[in-house]
């Protein structure tokens, strides 16, 4: 079993910084992730068809597996915004390869924010001036300068053998990534291979992030890497991805939780299912419904909200008759029918921080877990004017 490391900390020869340069009224808005050297690094990105600018020069930057610097700034997530959007991404690129003595190429830009806003690059160019002499090896401190409307800093890390993996995320709402996740990036000082390191991400993201779904829409700047500085050395890479696996979904859970306006994070496990797409499509299915998520928001013991959800799916093979399933434990459907349980146990069970929702179909031997979390009025009032805010 996985453990993490309490705090977080960052590999040997990371380190990162954060400021407000005027992008936000007083929040830091503009974060720097470093090593002291070269990286072999891999990425994966959004498959939105309205990619955001970071993402077009993102895709052609990683195609050299080679990376020493990350610059994301929030507030403005520079989507929309045509051939200015580019040039200002760029611009961004060269900024923080000049303020760490780096190549423009070797430096990933993320942007996060309102759409449709020209990027302040200004702001930027002039704020980033003096950042390299604040470097430091808190990854919470980058965590706080890339947060939206994420109510706490997301960071992880732990140990694999002699070398440390960290991770660094943020992501609120706008979330059912494909290929990709929000904004998520993957330090460790493990010597691996760009090839390498890409295969293991996308292993990594298949069973976690691309798991993950806050309110089922695919963000248009959705980005995951991860570099690797070899200060470690090797390691074992078995134990290496296994370990990111392990705090990849830990970090999908943590998004998920913070959900906005969310109280509980649900988690869909789906068992026994003939094929692997068809365990994965029910769990997204029964993770996304608004009626499973406001079931589990007021407590609300509605079988018929899961039965709805997992029939839907009208792709997968579903038998009626061989279908069970139990929430925290507590089984409420058996054979396809309404279980004989006791309402007030399971309002009970639902009423818990993590609602875990366990469905097994008995037709194979195909399993999935989706993650995600309830649907709150939070949600709404986050939402209803996230653009004017």
């Amino acid at each position: 079993m996985t453990t993490f490391d309490e705090p977080p900390v960052f590999p040997r020869g990371f380190t990162c910084a954060s400021r407000n340069v005027g992008l936000k009224p007083k929040a830091k808005d503009l974060s720097l992730f470093v090593s002291d050297i070269d990286c072999a690094a891999a990425a994966v990105f959004t498959r939105n068809q309205f990619p955001g600018a970071p993402i077009i020069l993102g895709r052609e930057t990683i195609k050299g597996g080679v990376l020493r610097a990350v610059i994301v700034n929030s507030k403005v997530s520079n989507v929309a915004t045509g051939a200015t959007g580019i040039v200002r991404a760029r611009r961004m690129a060269a900024a923080a390869a000049r303020e760490v003595g780096t190549d423009a190429g070797k430096v990933l830009v993320s942007s996060t924010g309102v759409i449709g806003v020209s990027l302040p690059i200004e702001k930027i160019e002039n704020g980033i001036v003096g950042m390299a002499s604040e470097l430091q090896a808190d990854p919470m401190v980058g965590a706080l300068g890339i947060m939206t409307t994420d109510t706490r800093p997301k960071a992880l890390s732990t140990k694999v053998g002699a070398a440390t993996i960290t991770w660094i995320a943020k992501g609120a709402g706008m979330i059912e990534p494909n290929m990709a996740t929000m904004l998520a990036y993957v330090f460790t000082d493990a010597a691996l291979d760009a090839s390498t390191l890409d295969a293991m991400l996308r292993r990594a993201v298949d069973v976690s992030l691309n798991m993950l779904s806050v309110d089922g829409d695919m963000s248009t700047s959705d980005t995951c890497a991860i570099l690797a500085n070899g200060l470690a050395g090797p390691v074992d890479a078995d134990a290496f991805e296994t370990a990111l696996t392990a705090g990849t979904i830990r970090m999908a859970e943590i998004i998920a939780r913070d959900g906005e306006g969310a109280n509980h994070l649900i988690k869909v496990v789906v068992r026994g299912a003939a094929k692997r797409e068809d365990a994965r499509s029910v769990a997204k299915a029964v993770v996304n419904s608004p009626l499973v998520k406001t079931m589990v928001a007021g407590a609300d013991p509605n079988v018929g909200r899961l039965l709805m959800a997992i029939g839907k799916c009208l792709s997968a093979a579903i038998d009626p008759a061989k279908t069970d399933v139990w929430i925290n434990g507590h089984q409420v459907v058996a054979g396809g029918a309404r279980g004989d349980f006791e309402d007030g146990l399971v309002r009970t069970a639902l009423a818990d921080d993590v609602v875990t929702i366990e469905i097994a179909l008995g037709l194979g031997d195909a399993n999935a877990t989706a993650f995600g979390c309830d649907l709150t009025q939070g949600y709404i009032d986050e939402n209803a004017a996230y653009y004017s805010s």
